[in-house]
């Protein structure tokens, strides 16, 4: 194949492509820490023991787990707000859906964490006179981190990948930025590549920095 590579159009309109990186790493940046908010609230459910509290917490991370993250913004964006009488914009269905979706994931992995510290743990901090709230903060928890960070990367890379759905409804992320100087210059190839580049380069970035902080966090043991 003969084909005659032409990366200026890429620096031409590098003002243009920034634009819709800004714009998903802020997208990613709220949605991840609203969802890990949120999320750490809804593992509380389960692991309360009580019923009024770990069904509907269940239930939640159900819907939103195994229901497509694609239907969800289109959910919120086209559907939710005939019900809510009001129209949501792309950004604030794009966060929503996202923002939901991250948490019920990341209310599993904090689920999962807690429950694998043995529960000597628990019942040592409660020798120590140690409230329930104070036992989670500063016996538990901690140690659980050591758990949970893997899995809080993996899910933030999700997210990362997931958000380029927000295309779907009008959100202006990368792909979207990029379609106006992917259709103007007719070069698909170089526009695509550095779209690709771009997502490789910050999951990457995301992964080793997660890496580092579990690193430090086992060696100040």
């Amino acid at each position: 194949m003969d084909y005659t590579w032409d990366f200026k159009v890429v620096t031409d309109n590098f003002p243009i492509l920034l634009r819709g990186v800004v714009l998903t790493v802020e997208l990613w940046a709220v949605a991840f820490a609203l969802g890990l908010l949120l999320g750490l609230l809804i593992s509380l459910g389960p692991l309360s023991g009580k019923p009024w509290l770990r069904l509907p917490a269940i239930g939640y991370v159900e819907v939103f787990r195994n229901t497509p993250v694609l239907i969800q913004l289109i959910w919120f964006y086209y559907a939710f707000p005939i019900v809510l009488g009001q129209q949501l914009s792309p950004v604030t269905a794009a966060i929503l859906a996202l923002t939901l979706n991250t948490s019920a994931y990341c209310a599993e992995i904090f689920r999962g964490g807690i429950e694998s510290i043995a529960k000597g743990q628990w019942e040592a901090a409660r020798a120590l006179g140690l409230p329930t709230s104070s036992a989670m903060r500063l016996v538990v928890f901690p140690q659980a981190l050591r758990v949970i960070l893997p899995s809080l990367s993996s899910q933030y890379i999700n997210l990362a990948k997931n958000s380029s759905l927000a295309l779907a409804i009008g959100y202006p992320e990368i792909f979207a930025t990029a379609q106006t100087t992917l259709n103007q210059s007719g070069r698909p190839v170089e526009v695509i590549l550095l779209i690709m580049a771009i997502y490789l380069f910050i999951t990457l970035f995301i992964s080793f920095v997660m890496k580092d902080s579990a690193a430090m966090d086992t060696r100040t043991e």
